[in-house]
């Protein structure tokens, strides 16, 4: 692909979120990376469509990635994963492992307690509404001014609480007895600096899932830092150094 080569970037979102949040990525990441969101069921254009909460719905949903994967062996690519969708992207890199395809150039991780440390919102989603909206409101997760019967409350709540039923499986799939053991892929995870779900200190027990460097970063912003410019500018520096080291391996050219 020469100097045209890119690094893909593939997103998953916070519970409750469709892709919005990464809408200007490919414009705050810079050149030579190309965002690639996934949106799960149940939001957006996929609104009607049943919400996940399982381990392998949610990797069959992904079919496609994986065949995209597999199609292009050679290509580097990266995984961010924003709270839920940190445990998203961990799970889908052990997936990547476990059927033999190219693994990510790097895993990203943010908002996000490791699957083996304690998370403010695991078992949240069998609250009732009303403890909920609560537990919710205490982490400032809530939209201002959101209550029963609004059109948050109506649209976006159900996917929220599917959406920490998924998260708790997949932390629960993740810690089994029988699940692989650390990923041989560099890890980063990102704090920010004030989020009260997953504090700065949360991100160094990460460190236990990969064999490969780790390295921490903790940027401006509560749990929804990743609507800010910092974390896409972060993981296009990040993936440009990925795509320099990756063409000298190769033997292509590297431009400026």
């Amino acid at each position: 692909m020469g100097d045209r080569q890119t690094v893909r970037l593939h997103c998953f979102a916070h519970a409750g979120a469709g892709v919005s949040s990464f809408h200007r990525w490919d414009t705050a990441a810079g050149r030579g990376v190309r965002t690639t969101p996934w949106l799960l069921p149940g939001r957006d254009q996929r609104r009607r469509e049943p919400r996940l909460t399982g381990h392998d719905e949610l990797l069959a949903d992904l079919k496609p990635l994986f065949e995209q994967i597999a199609d292009e062996p050679e290509a580097p690519y990266v995984l961010y994963g924003h709270s839920l969708g940190a445990m998203v992207a961990l799970t889908v890199a052990r997936a990547v492992q476990e059927r033999g395809l190219t693994p990510p150039a790097l895993l990203a991780v943010g908002a996000c307690p490791p699957p083996d440390s304690p998370a403010p919102l695991v078992g949240a989603a069998e609250l009732t509404d009303a403890e909920l909206l609560r537990v919710l409101d205490t982490f400032d997760a809530l939209p201002s001014g959101a209550r029963p019967g609004d059109v948050w409350f109506r649209v976006v709540f159900p996917v929220l609480r599917a959406d920490l039923r998924l998260a708790a499986t997949l932390r629960t799939a993740a810690t089994a007895p029988t699940a692989p053991g650390p990923l041989p892929v560099p890890l980063l995870a990102v704090a920010g600096s004030e989020d009260p779900l997953a504090d700065p200190a949360a991100t160094a027990g990460w460190g236990r899932w990969t064999t490969g460097p780790f390295v921490r970063r903790t940027v401006p912003g509560d749990h929804f830092f990743v609507r800010g410019g910092e974390l896409p500018r972060m993981l296009g520096r990040a993936a440009r150094i990925l795509l320099r080291g990756h063409r000298d391996r190769t033997g292509q050219r590297v431009g400026r």
